[in-house]
């Protein structure tokens, strides 16, 4: 499939006329509704029936929280291996913590699409947020924890997951080893039941980097301990920072470059963001704090406000400014080019695949261009 950047003048029909396909099938791929507005340097798919052969197999993930819209997943189950319901917290005690929604309905959906469904853990409190003394209590109480394994083996037996995903964040220094045991320790209690254990990595690009999201991942301990990895590339660009892209791409070579050195590459994903943000100017560190906005809403809020999307050739990444109501805004999100980007390293560097944080919105030309660049691994 080719990518077409949109320039003046340029207008739905006249685009579909210089590639001889129907504007619909344009409008279709890249979610454009009547009246078919576009925004300079608005970045097209072009769809093509694929004629590729031999295409590379790749292992696809996708997190989303039981609330996601039916359609959605629907849409987006076809381009996945395995669908990441998120998420299973837990007491200090080791007693499992389900959804707040029922997620059977989304791992029924995801069978019947040949889509396999993994349970994804994470130590959240009652404010929704990371706790290191939940990570702590179940890393070093070895009573707790086989609690905590026991009741996800069941679980998972119940309910159909295939998978158990770990993803614990801001680990206490002290706790890297235990931490890496405990991965080690439910690997080796799921593995005979045919379960696969993943976990996910803050993206380090060296071993002794400083940081209380950095310091108790150990790569080369965790990348022993699980059967793959995720790492986290994405969140360059975060909620409360300066506005910048959320996965730029010379960023993410770094952490794949350094993973190399401790992990092999057939367990390696890498992260993609299905997100943008939209920043407020000027930014005050402590004050400013961004809008989430899914890819498809960034380029409707460029075309409501005139703005020109510019590509920064070092992130490889769009981005625009906008003024409203005499405040001026600047976005940064992910379009095909960016995506395309983060394919050619996954081919580069001989990958085992991606997982994307998260698909609870729609961009369907991103999964139109996976489909087109490899062959999604399935069963």
């Amino acid at each position: 499939m080719q990518i077409y950047v949109v320039k003046s003048g340029d207008s739905l029909d006249s685009i579909a006329a210089g590639f001889g396909i129907g504007a619909e099938e344009i409008a279709y791929a890249n979610q454009i509704f009547y009246p078919y507005r576009l925004a300079i340097g608005q970045a097209l798919l072009i769809p093509e029936q694929s004629t590729a052969e031999n295409k590379r197999q790749v292992h696809v993930n996708g997190y989303a929280y039981p609330f996601i819209r039916e359609w959605v997943l629907g849409e987006t189950l076809p381009f996945l291996t395995t669908l990441s319901v998120f998420s299973y917290g837990f007491t200090p005690e080791g007693e499992l913590v389900p959804p707040l929604v029922d997620d059977n309905w989304m791992i029924n959906a995801a069978w019947q699409q040949g889509v396999r469904p993994i349970l994804t853990l994470t130590p959240f409190d009652e404010t929704g947020m990371f706790n290191n003394y939940l990570i702590s209590v179940i890393v070093n109480d070895l009573t707790a924890q086989q609690n905590l394994i026991t009741q996800m083996l069941a679980v998972m037996g119940e309910k159909g997951f295939v998978g158990i995903d770990i993803d614990f964040e801001f680990i206490l220094p002290e706790d890297r080893v235990a931490f890496a045991d405990f991965v080690a320790n439910v690997q080796k209690q799921a593995a005979p039941l045919g379960y696969t254990v993943s976990v996910a990595l803050a993206p380090k690009i060296s071993p002794d980097q400083q940081g209380l999201l950095y310091e108790g991942k150990d790569y080369g301990l965790l990348g022993a301990a699980a059967d793959s990895v995720l790492l986290m590339t994405y969140e360059w660009g975060y909620t409360y920072g300066p506005p910048m892209a959320v996965a730029p791409i010379n960023k993410v070579r770094e952490v794949i470059e350094y993973a190399l050195t401790e992990i092999p590459r057939e367990k390696i994903d890498i992260g993609i963001p299905n997100y943008g943000y939209d920043w407020e100017l000027p930014f005050v560190r402590g004050v400013t704090k961004a809008q989430t906005i899914g890819n498809i809403e960034a380029v409707d809020i460029a075309i409501a406000n005139g703005a020109e999307i510019q590509f920064d050739q070092t992130a490889m990444t769009p981005f625009f400014r906008y003024t409203l109501n005499g405040i001026e805004h600047e976005v940064w999100f992910e379009d095909v080019r960016s995506i395309r980007e983060k394919f050619n390293l996954i081919t580069e560097y001989g990958l085992r695949g991606m997982g994307y944080w998260q698909i609870m919105k729609l961009f369907r030309a991103n999964w139109l261009l996976l489909a087109d660049t490899f062959e999604i691994q399935k069963g």
